[in-house]
């Protein structure tokens, strides 16, 4: 007859599950990275040429400087490695929902894909945003910043620097209406009470584009502006996933 397993056996044996579990999803994500990268880099200068776009046409002879020996050869595949994990993301947030989600309820479940999948399509459209609207207002203001006896030429490496953080700042930005759902949805506040915060976020919102973005008014301006509509959009979202209390009427009637 065999012993039955103690529980400290059991719990070792969940543990170890998880970890090959955890360690198969990183491995799938560090793959997601890796394949679009290794296709792309054939590419690495078409890429380039593409995100630098918007700076070259803001430069009055239309081309950037490179301060150190290797940087032409580096910045585009620096460049074309940020691309792919951008690309990846949604195989990323995939592989950690699917890590989550055997620990989660049914009715969790039905909403918590929703919300990834939305928080995948708001990363892309703050980064679409970055690029699209927030570079060209950007470089251009910069461009028309005439300093005596100062050539506008920017470096390659700091131009990919700025850049990326202005992506991923946007990228982040646009992704308050799900933290606002999940505040909302763990049951921390109540839409009400976020309608009274409005004037702290308002504030709070030109505060955090001072933070994540260069000390330009512009980029600071066009970061709080779209995380306070943001806002106001997942208050009405998060209406739909508030905790309704129980009604008293109820509780008197289940009472024998």
């Amino acid at each position: 007859m065999t012993d039955k397993p103690t529980e400290e056996e059991l719990a070792e044996g969940t543990l170890l599950s998880h970890l090959v579990e955890l360690r198969s999803r990183l491995v799938r994500m560090a793959a997601a990275v890796i394949v679009p990268f290794a296709v792309m880099i054939p590419f690495a200068q078409r890429i380039y040429d593409f995100v630098s776009a918007p700076l070259l046409a803001a430069t009055p002879e239309g081309r950037m400087i490179s301060t150190g020996p290797a940087q032409p050869l580096l910045a585009p595949f620096k460049l074309t490695f940020i691309v792919a994990l951008f690309i990846a993301m949604p195989l990323i947030l995939y592989q950690l929902w699917a890590f989550v989600a055997p620990g989660l309820y049914k009715k969790e479940k039905r909403f918590a894909f929703p919300l990834v999948a939305s928080s995948v399509l708001l990363f892309y459209g703050g980064v679409a945003f970055a690029y699209y609207v927030v570079f060209p207002l950007i470089f251009g203001f910069f461009g028309s910043i005439n300093l005596e006896g100062v050539e506008y030429s920017p470096d390659i490496a700091a131009y990919l620097d700025f850049i990326t953080s202005i992506v991923l700042a946007f990228g982040i930005a646009f992704e308050v209406p799900i933290a606002t759902v999940l505040v909302v949805w763990a049951g921390l506040t109540t839409p009400e009470k976020l309608g009274k915060a409005r004037p702290y976020v308002f504030l709070g919102a030109f505060v955090v584009g001072m933070l994540l973005t260069p000390p330009d008014v512009i980029s600071q301006t066009l970061l709080a502006i779209p995380v306070y509509f943001l806002y106001e959009c997942g208050i009405i979202m998060s209406r739909f996933f508030a905790k309704k209390p129980a009604k008293a009427e109820q509780v008197e009637a289940d009472t024998p």
